[in-house]
């Protein structure tokens, strides 16, 4: 592969990096899955890639960071939806009793994940 295209397809990868990132702000998962497509695809090609100019390095560089940035974005969400989920399963679920006769919670079992109710 030629010095060129692999600057050429270093630069689509950070670009599209960056579109998936608008996406997931907006909630667009249409165009993020297109994205995705188009990421695996160029990451095939790169793939094939032994050893980086010195000029493209600090395109690999803005790479690594914007992608680490788009996986915290990614799984500080999948907190955020994890914890709503517990709150609702825990506000959702009835007391039962324990052996001594108290009054205890039962555990959250995913119902709303699971559609069993």
């Amino acid at each position: 592969m030629t010095t060129g295209k692999t600057h050429d397809y270093l630069i689509r990868l950070r670009d599209l990096i960056l579109q998936e990132r608008e996406y997931a702000k907006t909630l667009d998962l249409t165009a993020m899955a297109q994205i995705q497509h188009e990421k695996e695809e160029l990451m095939q090609i790169l793939a094939h890639v032994q050893t980086i100019e010195q000029a493209d390095k600090s395109i690999a560089t803005q790479i690594r960071h914007e992608n680490r940035r788009n996986a915290y974005l990614f799984k500080a969400t999948l907190g955020w939806i994890r914890d709503t989920m517990e709150f609702f399963g825990k506000q959702s679920t009835t007391s039962t009793y324990s052996a001594s006769a108290g009054t205890i919670s039962a555990p959250v079992n995913g119902r709303l994940l699971s559609g069993r109710i």
